[in-house]
């Protein structure tokens, strides 16, 4: 039994970890590791971003349709811009099973598009 309860309190702190900060502008969730969040000596902002479609995407040739995506990303509060770093998109994101994923060796910083997660997760870090 004591197995289990570490279990339990290990699935409850998972869940803690990732709150909900916005919406995209398709009424897609989307959740910050709050524990994760660090802010660089030069103001940057580190996180890693989750995004939980609200409708499956399906992907023409595949069986499966996607359900969620993640991105380590970094945020300029003072340009107003992000880069990501690492990304995986989901088939399955609770079996772990991706469809893609990518490692941008030199992230480059961009505007975000308005309704997207980047955007979401800038205004949530940056709200001035």
């Amino acid at each position: 039994m004591p197995s289990l309860q570490l279990f339990l309190v290990s699935l409850a702190l998972q869940a803690g970890a990732w709150q909900e900060i916005g919406k995209t502008g398709t009424g897609n969730p989307v959740y910050v590791n709050a524990r994760g969040v660090k802010t660089g000596k030069d103001g940057i902002i580190s996180a890693s971003v989750r995004v939980v479609y609200a409708k499956k995407v399906a992907i023409p040739g595949q069986k499966d349709s996607l359900t969620a995506s993640k991105a380590n990303a970094m945020f300029n509060c003072s340009a107003k811009t992000f880069a990501v770093k690492e990304s995986w998109v989901y088939f399955n994101e609770k079996s772990g099973k991706v469809y893609q994923h990518k490692v941008n060796q030199i992230p480059g910083y961009g505007p975000t598009i308005a309704g997207s997660f980047g955007d979401v997760a800038l205004k949530h870090f940056c709200p001035k």
